[in-house]
């Protein structure tokens, strides 16, 4: 299957293929292989067989009605755009979709809010830190998918969440 991805602005080809129950995974001219294995509805862990068996867990999570993947790596927390036709993420309907409504930003994976950015009825920027949450003794910083108004802040610091709890709420 070949993606065509939109991380962080830059859109990516991704090939994925499955041989002998392993994912052979091509971007950027590189390939590796890679044994996944799901730890709850939300987490993966993924050993790279090829690279000294070095593994990372990964918490995948839906937000908003968008479509689009909120992906949570030991480096950081991306946002994977959402198919838009038959083997594509993100592109210019995502872009432009996104721009449009109310979207929801979520828990990428459990965890502990440690600090609320924003309030109801402040303005913000696309990309701009809304909310902090720990996890995995790492905080994260969740930011706002796009230019608008925070209609609501559905948690409070200290607040222990689920993977796919809704967080904030950005219009």
């Amino acid at each position: 299957m070949e993606l065509q991805i939109d991380i962080g602005g830059r859109t990516r080809t991704v090939i994925v293929e499955t041989k002998d129950g392993q994912y052979h995974v091509t971007s950027d001219g590189e390939t590796w292989l890679a044994d996944v294995a799901v730890i709850d509805g939300a987490t993966y862990s993924v050993i790279f067989p090829d690279r000294g068996y070095a593994s990372q867990e990964v918490g995948v999570a839906v937000v908003g009605p968008n479509g689009d993947l909120s992906v949570h790596l030991a480096s950081g927390i991306t946002t994977v755009g959402r198919p838009t036709g038959a083997g594509r993420f993100g592109g210019r309907g995502a872009q432009a979709a996104q721009s449009v409504g109310a979207r929801q930003v979520v828990a990428p994976m459990p965890g502990k809010v440690v600090r609320v950015l924003v309030k109801p009825g402040d303005q913000v920027k696309a990309r701009q830190g809304l909310v902090v949450v720990e996890a995995m003794k790492m905080e994260n910083e969740l930011r706002s998918p796009k230019d608008g108004r925070i209609v609501s802040v559905l948690i409070t610091e200290g607040t222990s969440v689920e993977a796919g709890r809704p967080l904030v709420v950005v219009e």
